[in-house]
């Protein structure tokens, strides 16, 4: 067993004892029910005496049952706010340091009720036992909270992710799509530059065509005319 952490609750010295002579005690919310028990025992039911090894020797350090003064309600306020600035405890919000020494504050001044009246002191630790267990709730709650919007920002992240895919995607096939139009406009443009120039060469053979064909038709009407102006001025 390790030697035991700092608390505020007020202990005395330890003292070295015999193993066999520490029995272990629970404590309880009815520990001032029991008639005849003194201020001592009633304390240890309520926070069982510390024990630890060390080499082969066993330390038990008993909550302290001496009277409390002004000045020990002073020093307990000093003490919280110190452990808390050293601690770096969060002002606000769920803080598992501020948690724990508001606990063992609290537990102190149970210790110190108890040593005035054995009565308040087991229905503050009642109060203390509920106030645990619906903070453990709230803590449950907050965690559960914590991990589920953890979950939905890794969701969100993971389909931000897919979205910037899916962009990306799109962004490449829009490229392609467009260096398609530009090599089909190219080819079309090409291909009708080409029946242009095919259709001039057709227009202009044609052309020469009709020309000779005129020349051909110009030169037999003219023939013929004057093969009829011959024969006539024979017949004359």
């Amino acid at each position: 067993m390790a030697t035991p952490s700092e608390t505020l609750v007020k202990y005395d010295p330890p003292v070295l004892v015999n193993k066999t002579d520490m029995k272990s005690r629970k404590p309880t919310s009815e520990a001032a029910e029991a008639p005849g028990q003194g201020i001592q025992e009633i304390l240890n039911r309520i926070f069982p005496p510390r024990e630890w090894m060390e080499g082969n020797q066993l330390w038990v350090q008993q909550v302290s049952s001496a009277p409390f003064t002004r000045a020990d309600i002073i020093q307990l306020e000093e003490l919280l706010d110190r452990r808390l600035q050293q601690s770096q405890a969060r002002g606000t919000g769920i803080c598992p340091q501020r948690t724990a020494l508001s606990f063992q504050c609290f537990d102190e001044l149970i210790r110190q009720v108890t040593i005035e009246c054995a009565e308040r002191g087991a229905l503050l630790l009642m109060v203390r036992d509920q106030i645990q267990m619906t903070f453990g709730v709230y803590q449950a709650l907050n965690e559960g909270s914590m991990a589920f919007g953890t979950r939905k920002a890794l969701q969100a992240e993971l389909g931000k992710a897919d979205e910037e895919k899916t962009i990306s995607d799109l962004e490449e096939e829009n490229r392609d799509l467009k260096k398609q139009l530009s090599d089909l406009t190219a080819d079309n443009e090409t291909i009708e530059k080409r029946e242009n120039e095919q259709q001039r060469m057709e227009n202009e053979k044609h052309a020469e065509k009709i020309q000779v064909l005129t020349k051909a038709n110009e030169q037999f009407r003219n023939k013929l005319e004057g093969i009829i102006a011959a024969k006539t001025q024979n017949i004359s």
